[in-house]
């Protein structure tokens, strides 16, 4: 194709990514109610942190807003697939056989990523919010500013979490190669504890290592994963 129908092409897949996304949105907004008091107010319970709204309409702009991130995440298997039939033509044709494998895949290291921030990052975050500073100032938090972390991290970590698959895409476009992520381990170890101690809610070294551990464990399994891609792609012929 030409740059143009190119560019066509991206519109039409971003136009039905946004399409789904907004029927995501119809739908978190009716079980709205769930996603908050059943999910994400859970982490502030556990942590003994008093919530309060301080705007007039706040309660209302924070619904849309929980609806409009559910819908993001419920609409990612279509958006995957949009965004994997837009790059195809980058890999080869025996590999678009694998399209709604490799959405799967995606999806669930996205989720994988929320899991890992709500069960993981986020008790420790607000464990280390609502226990700093002085015992005799009572840590009362706006509903806002708690929805805007916890959405976040959850989302960030769901972005971190697609390392693998960011590893095989480069490597079957040759930007990447197992040799190369292997050459610059130690400078991504280095890299990946100074991201820890700079992300992390708490001073001490576990909760440091707690957010380290999964990212070096990603990125080795993104070296394993380009290997593999690479290694199929010089055997495997085109068709």
């Amino acid at each position: 194709m030409t740059f143009f129908e190119h560019l066509g092409e991206l519109r039409s897949r971003i136009i039905k990514a946004l399409i789904g996304a907004v029927i995501g949105l119809f739908i978190c907004m009716i079980i709205v109610n769930r996603l908050v008091d059943g999910i994400l107010l859970i982490p502030a319970k556990h942590a003994g942190i008093e919530l309060q709204n301080l705007r007039p309409f706040g309660q209302v702009m924070l619904y849309f807003q929980v609806a409009m991130a559910g819908g993001v995440i419920l609409s990612l298997p279509n958006t995957f697939y949009h965004f994997w039939k837009f790059i195809a033509p980058a890999l080869r044709q025996n590999e678009r056989r694998y399209i709604v494998r490799i959405v799967t895949i995606t999806t669930l290291c996205f989720l994988a990523g929320i899991v890992f921030a709500f069960y993981l990052m986020l008790p420790m975050t607000l464990n280390f919010a609502a226990t700093f500073g002085s015992q005799t100032i009572k840590n009362q938090f706006a509903i806002d500013e708690y929805m805007d972390i916890i959405i976040s991290i959850m989302l960030a970590c769901g972005v971190i979490f697609e390392l693998p698959m960011l590893s095989y895409f480069l490597s079957k476009l040759g930007l990447l190669t197992p040799r190369l992520m292997r050459k610059y381990r130690r400078h991504a170890i280095v890299v990946i504890m100074f991201l820890a101690a700079i992300l992390s809610p708490g001073t001490d070294p576990v909760s440091q290592l707690i957010l380290a551990v999964p990212l070096l464990v990603l990125y080795e399994v993104s070296i394993i994963v380009s290997k593999y891609s690479v290694k199929k792609s010089v055997n495997e012929p085109t068709s």
